[in-house]
């Protein structure tokens, strides 16, 4: 079996990462969309309502599973058997600092990251931006899926 996880914090999730879970679908058996926790982190939204929004996003697809972690992501992957680590880029400069981290993660553990290309017409959302506009009361809705609704 092709197990992948799909690490982040997910504060809130965007349609930019639900293109990618969306097309990882088709490459992977199954798909963990990992819940990172940082606790030098503050969130805007809670693990739950992250962890709740996702799952009601991806209700009926039997090849994503959505969990959380702690720890180094590498770890997170021997834990739960995957052989891929699955991440979207947006821009190049994704792709340098996401190269460092795929370099060091497979020197570490011998892990293979799997980068997709987030669709053009995705690739300006992030979630710093989505949370942006919510802070300054503006309609985030068409940047995230639909079971973002608070």
């Amino acid at each position: 079996m092709k197990r992948a996880i799909f690490p982040g914090s997910f504060d809130p999730i965007t349609l930019g990462h639900y293109d990618i879970i969306e097309r990882g679908i088709q490459l992977f058996d199954e798909i963990i969309i990992a819940i990172g926790t940082n606790a030098d982190k503050s969130y805007m939204f809670s693990e739950e309502q992250r962890k709740d929004f996702i799952t009601r996003a991806f209700a009926g697809h039997t090849k994503v599973k959505v969990d959380t972690y702690e720890g180094l992501t590498i770890d997170f992957c021997k834990q739960v058997k995957a052989q891929f680590i699955l991440r979207g880029l947006r821009n190049p400069a994704d792709f340098e600092f996401e190269k460092a981290i795929a370099h060091t993660n497979r020197k570490l553990s011998g892990i293979e990251t799997v980068f997709l290309l987030t669709s053009s017409g995705k690739s300006y959302i992030s979630s710093s931006i989505v949370r942006d506009v919510i802070r300054n009361g503006g309609d985030y809705t068409s940047l995230v899926p639909d079971t973002v609704r608070f």
